[in-house]
């Protein structure tokens, strides 16, 4: 039985005081109309009706149901009316995960996209991981991977990532200028300890790809803190782009190897379904899909110029 249309039924047939009137007005025959109403006193097992040749009249029991389907039906149709404007207008919770180290770059992004879309309240959750969207609830998570693996999610390019070699110049006074990635092996390596790292440094030029393996000395998960070592001179460290920025730009940190570029790394954002997306997940996606790729233009002018290369 379809509770909710036999509530309907229920109440028009009260509002037009007579079966005939309730047929009408909803297209159904009288018969139809009856049986729905007989129907719905059999679920709740009392007579909600008194039907006389001439009248209908509530019972006690009717007329405390009519009151409590009333209220049903309207809290209904504002339930509906809700999740319809939520296809039109952004408002509500939305659940956002990105990587650690993009963060520092998310983050100023949110406070721009909340006031274009104030009825929007953003839950971010910063993570060394790429967690599956559909299995742990999140509207959207920003991933970063050489490929992607087969998922259900809707995957939207926002871009490219890498890291560049540095050290502070007191290091390269101390040890010499490394002039091509094998070199590296005989200077003091600092270590991302990150799963998107591998043991290995990778880089690529004209000539194909160069493989180097840093000893285990400096180890950290966090970009910040990798460039505090650098910049105090601990050896070279491979530091995400725009974690290298501000370094660079201060001059406490010199960019190394700019011919050789390490392996790109794709960014992405994921989020569980196409039909009905919810307007806060298509606004913030498109808003990225816009504005991200202009911040990594951003700090990619700042890596490229000569002016912080060692």
């Amino acid at each position: 039985m379809d509770l909710l249309n036999n509530l309907r039924v229920f109440v028009r047939v009260v509002d037009c005081g007579s079966f005939t009137a309730a047929a009408d007005a909803l297209d159904l025959s009288t018969a139809q109309v009856s049986r729905l109403v007989a129907d719905l006193e059999q679920h709740v097992q009392a007579r909600l009706l008194q039907r006389t040749t001439r009248r209908l009249s509530l019972t006690e029991a009717g007329e405390r149901f009519l009151l409590r389907s009333r209220q049903i039906l309207e809290e209904m149709e504002e339930a509906t009316a809700e999740a319809r404007g939520a296809h039109l207008k952004p408002s509500g919770r939305l659940r956002v995960h990105s990587m650690n180290g993009l963060g520092v770059l998310i983050t100023p992004l949110i406070a721009r996209y909340c006031e274009l879309y104030p009825d929007v309240v953003f839950e971010l959750t910063l993570s060394q991981r790429n967690p599956d969207p559909l299995e742990e609830g999140f509207d959207v998570v920003i991933s970063i991977a050489l490929e992607l693996a087969d998922s259900q999610s809707v995957a939207q390019p926002l871009g490219q990532i890498y890291s560049v070699p540095c050290a502070a110049p007191a290091y390269l006074q101390r040890q010499g200028v490394p002039q091509h990635p094998l070199a590296l092996n005989d200077h003091c390596c600092l270590r991302m300890l990150d799963p998107l790292y591998s043991d290995q440094w990778l880089f690529h030029d004209a000539s194909g790809e160069h493989a180097v393996s840093p000893a285990r000395t400096f180890q950290c998960n966090v970009a910040e803190s990798m460039v505090k070592a650098s910049e105090s001179g601990m050896g070279i460290s491979l530091i995400p782009f725009y974690a290298a920025t501000r370094p660079l730009s201060d001059g406490t940190l010199l960019r190394l190897l700019p011919t050789y570029r390490p392996r790109e790394r794709n960014v992405y954002a994921l989020y569980p379904s196409r039909r009905f997306l919810d307007a806060k997940v298509r606004t913030w996606v498109d808003f990225l899909k816009v504005e991200l790729p202009k911040v990594f233009a951003e700090h990619d002018a700042v890596i490229n110029d000569p002016r912080h290369w060692a």
